[in-house]
């Protein structure tokens, strides 16, 4: 599961070996695609912006990022938070373009992954999603990793230090905390 390799070259790379973020590249490049497609899983068929370019503009991002990284479960997490910040980023200027484009700005970390094709629905989550993340942001961020970056219990015991059952068992609260949540706005 813990790939020593990546993590020592994610040290490597925080301790300035220029080196080791070219041996990096390769090794994570096919996860990160993987995390990218299933981030556009809930995205319209016809998305302006494809995989392989949330790919490198994530990595871009992770790359001039200050972070210790803990190992590669801890990459892959930022990552997946990273696509998903870009993909609301295209999403919200898609958004704007389509209103004239004066349309406010919002800052990537006040949002959440919207397809404009979801239009109200999406952005209900989003709410949703913040409102769980102010009463309980550790829950909030167990479902981004889980479902946004598509990393199993065990990697995000590993990131988080903690067992997979309490793991399940925060996630099971999420949703259903979420699903009430939904229902009670559409009510």
């Amino acid at each position: 599961m813990s790939d020593p390799n990546i993590t020592r070259l994610l040290h490597d790379w925080v301790e300035g070996d220029p080196q080791s973020l070219e041996a990096l590249t390769p090794l994570v490049y096919d996860q990160l695609h993987r995390i990218a497609a299933r981030a556009f899983r809930s995205e319209r068929p016809d998305h302006t912006l494809q995989t392989t370019a949330l790919v490198h503009e994530a990595f871009a991002k992770l790359v001039n990022v200050d972070v210790e990284w803990q190992d590669r479960s801890h990459f892959f997490a930022l990552a997946a938070r990273m696509m998903r910040r870009i993909l609301v980023d295209h999403a919200n200027a898609r958004g704007a373009a389509k209103r004239g484009g004066d349309a406010a700005k919002l800052p990537l970390d006040d949002v959440i992954v919207v397809s404009p094709e979801a239009g109200e629905e999406i952005l209900d989550l989003h709410e949703a999603l913040n409102a769980l993340a102010e009463m309980d942001g550790p829950k909030a961020e167990m479902l981004e990793m889980h479902y946004f970056g598509g990393l199993t219990y065990e990697e995000m015991s590993e990131v988080l230090g903690r067992s997979t059952s309490s793991l399940d068992r925060d996630i099971r609260f999420a949703k259903a905390w979420l699903r009430s949540h939904l229902d009670a706005d559409d009510a």
